[in-house]
């Protein structure tokens, strides 16, 4: 029709050739340096002596240990990390930057240091430890609780970002709505807030669930490596690794595939729907 101003061609299907060569050649070698570990791993996998290696008590023992560890970690933070999401996203308080900060230094704290950190203050002669096993007779660390405290501590931080994005990018006018109807802030909470912000805390407890099951240092430090009560897979990975390079391959393998299946149903399931 005369007088139609003239479509434009659409940016998202540029062809690949029109790539500057400057940004092309390093995008494909960072593709290759992320992917050539992993295939390696595939290569070198003793895919003939697969089911036995898998049948070994000793993975099965690890992997019970890991999934039930990591699962109640992930317990743990969602009853603790949702409320502090909501204190950092909705009220505005002194020192909620500091805050904030103190919540993500878990992110960028070497794992090892953070074991040291729970041992001074969870161990038996630690700050609130020695509190515990003098008054309870509770000792957590190199036990099966402190691996679940320490794959915590490390995890908490990938759930409490996500809720709180989720919280500042959700409508707030429902809240309101509910609050103009009558309904007390527990009750807006429980039934108007947290059914708004469902997929993003499905995507933090999911991230949460996947950074404790492969924590290694904070726990090795913590919790020690004790096979059936601390050894969870990455340990076992690391004790394989010095002894049984198949082995450790193998062990190597399943944490592989549930760390992608876990990534291919979080983008499938949550993040496309937000």
């Amino acid at each position: 029709m005369a007088g139609r101003p003239e479509s434009t061609p659409s940016r998202r299907g540029t062809p690949g050739r029109q790539v500057p060569a400057a940004l092309l050649l390093p995008a494909v070698l960072g593709l290759m340096f992320l992917v050539l570990p992993l295939a390696g791993l595939l290569i070198r996998a003793p895919w003939a002596t697969l089911p036995q290696r898998l049948a070994t008590p000793g993975v099965l023992t690890a992997l019970r240990l890991s999934l039930q560890c990591a699962t109640l970690a992930t317990l743990l933070c969602l009853a603790l990390g949702i409320p502090l999401a909501w204190l950092l996203a909705r009220v505005d308080f002194p020192g909620r930057r500091l805050v904030r900060a103190l919540v993500t230094v878990p992110l960028v704290l070497p794992p090892v240091v953070g074991g040291v950190a729970l041992l001074l203050v969870f161990g038996r002669r630690g700050l609130f430890g020695g509190w515990l096993d003098s008054t309870f007779g509770i000792t957590l660390p190199f036990t099966t609780t402190g691996v679940v405290l320490a794959e915590a501590f490390v995890a908490m931080p990938f759930l409490i970002i996500a809720v709180e994005g989720a919280l500042r990018g959700a409508d707030r006018r429902y809240e309101e709505a509910a609050a103009t109807l009558g309904a007390g802030r527990w009750t807006t909470f429980t039934h108007v807030t947290l059914p708004l912000v469902a997929p993003g805390i499905a995507a933090g407890a999911v991230l949460c669930w996947a950074r404790a099951l492969g924590e290694f240092g904070a726990t090795i430090t913590f919790a020690g490596n004790y096979p059936g009560t601390t050894q969870t897979m990455p340990l076992a990975v690391y004790l394989a690794l010095e002894t049984d390079l198949d082995a450790a391959i193998v062990l190597s393998l399943i944490l592989l595939t549930v760390s992608v299946a876990i990534l291919a149903g979080l983008r499938d399931r949550w993040i496309s729907s937000t």
